[in-house]
């Protein structure tokens, strides 16, 4: 793998919850590409965002891990692959080495705004997280009755996208997708206070441990780039 920089992780909990966020990417696309951006004052602190895709439903979701940096000499952006990204992750020494940058992949190149992001609710994870295992089993259920010769990838992701695309009881703005890929990333964990903002055609799920932004319409003027949240 060629290295284009190493940047040293505020401690080894960053290293281990970067590789987990990683490792969850890659369960879902062996190939996944992730955006990078790390910005802040150097040399004294900084911080790392990796955006990721879940493919849930026909746009996708976007999910946001950032790390605390131990230090920042310049600058970071771009887009590369997460395997090799995960490779580079030394949880021992604390530091992430980049790989080299690849053509990134559309959605990597339009990322929600910086600002402008307005408060549109809190639910709370007790609330939304029953509603979220009811879809898992309907899911689960409907997809089983489905008889096998039938049972083909657009009909699953036909009934993926009718489920996850039901709004949640406790913030009707907000789409049970959103939830989804939350809980499947391992951002949603019992207790945690949630928020969501919007700006825009963007919607934001926001958490402890990460974010997941929906696109819910078109977005004109949409900048690149979001200000790293944890």
């Amino acid at each position: 793998m060629t290295i284009t920089a190493r940047l040293a992780l505020a401690d080894a909990g960053e290293a281990a919850d970067l590789s987990a966020f990683l490792l969850r990417l890659l369960r879902f696309d062996k190939a996944a590409a992730v955006r990078l951006q790390a910005v802040g004052p150097a040399p004294e602190d900084g911080v790392l965002a990796v955006f990721g895709r879940l493919p849930l439903g026909g746009s996708g979701v976007l999910v946001i891990r950032t790390a605390r940096l131990g230090g920042l000499d310049e600058p970071v952006d771009l887009t590369a692959s997460a395997g090799q990204l995960l490779d580079g992750v030394d949880a021992e020494a604390g530091t992430v080495a980049l790989p080299a940058p690849v053509t990134g992949p559309a959605w990597a190149g339009l990322l929600p705004p910086r600002t402008g992001w307005r408060p549109v609710g809190a639910p709370p994870v007790a609330e939304v997280h029953p509603e979220l295992m009811a879809g898992v089993r309907e899911f689960r259920e409907r997809s089983e009755a489905v008889p096998a010769h039938h049972r083909t990838r657009s009909v699953l992701d036909a009934l993926a996208d009718e489920i996850w695309s039901r709004p949640v009881s406790a913030l009707p703005e907000l789409p049970l997708r959103a939830v989804h890929a939350a809980y499947v990333i391992g951002f949603l964990k019992p207790g945690a206070p949630l928020t969501v903002h919007r700006a825009g055609g963007w919607l934001r799920l926001s958490a402890p441990a990460g974010s997941v932004v929906v696109r819910t319409a078109a977005a004109p003027g949409a900048g690149l780039g979001l200000s790293p949240i944890r």
